[in-house]
């Protein structure tokens, strides 16, 4: 029905930058809301960047000022720009995307995750 792709994960160093992108395909009329989310082994699953349709962005405060959201309606694309990474980003990150689909219905996919990995 609808497929999220996620790519650019890896190991870096601490200090060093990634970016992750997230394609959707499939059965869509629209897209809202776009996030991306990370979960670390035993932790939970957290919101840690949003952007809307509207290009709003929303950031939590462990990632602000390091991390930047961005996305390209026309590729139906959402990218996680990371700079500065740290240890303690290391984790699965998932991307979410809201998506009105052709058969009128509002769900909510994600992506398959990939991981990142920042270890000297």
């Amino acid at each position: 029905q609808v497929q999220l792709v996620e790519s650019g994960g890896g190991l870096v160093q601490p200090g060093g930058s990634l970016r992750l992108s997230c394609a959707a395909s499939g059965s869509i009329a629209s897209i809202g809301t776009m996030g991306w989310y990370r979960q670390a082994p035993g932790k939970q699953r957290d919101l840690i960047a949003s952007i809307t349709s509207g290009a709003t962005t929303n950031y939590a405060d462990s990632v602000k000022g390091r991390f930047t959201i961005s996305r390209d309606n026309n590729k139906n694309t959402v990218f996680l720009q990371m700079n500065s990474l740290k240890p303690e980003d290391t984790a699965v990150y998932y991307c979410n995307a809201h998506v009105l689909t052709t058969g009128r219905a509002i769900n909510s996919f994600w992506g398959q995750g990939t991981q990142v990995t920042v270890s000297s």
